[in-house]
């Protein structure tokens, strides 16, 4: 059974930086890709970040340029780096760990964290 645990929200002002980290459990993190989603009350849970098994990276565009992904597989982490923050990316945070067995894709998900942009 993999676990996944965010850590890292917040309350952060206008223009200023928050990292977000995700713990996961469970053998073979090599090879899953982890995400980040966010979700704010009365929306869909949108991608704001994603890195595969090879490094490649993938982010919405309102976060190009101030948000970066990374992952440790040594640690089984991967962390989200904030910058230039803006009190429209206040959400809830969620990491992501997909797992693809075959013609199968498992995703696990964690409890969330808040981030808060405001004065």
């Amino acid at each position: 059974q993999v676990q996944v645990v965010e850590s890292g929200g917040g309350l952060v002002q206008p223009g200023g930086p928050l990292s977000l980290s995700c713990a996961a459990s469970g053998s073979g993190f090599s090879a899953w890709t982890m995400g980040w989603y966010r979700q704010v009350p009365g929306k869909s849970r949108e991608l704001v970040a994603a890195i595969t098994s090879g490094g490649t990276t993938n982010y919405a565009d309102s976060v190009k340029g101030r948000f970066t992904i990374s992952r440790d597989n040594a640690k089984n982490t991967a962390s989200l780096q904030m910058n230039s923050l803006k009190p429209e990316d206040t959400a809830v945070y969620y990491c992501n760990a997909r797992k693809v067995l075959l013609t199968t894709i498992i995703n696990y998900w964690g409890q969330g964290t808040q981030v808060t942009v405001s004065s």
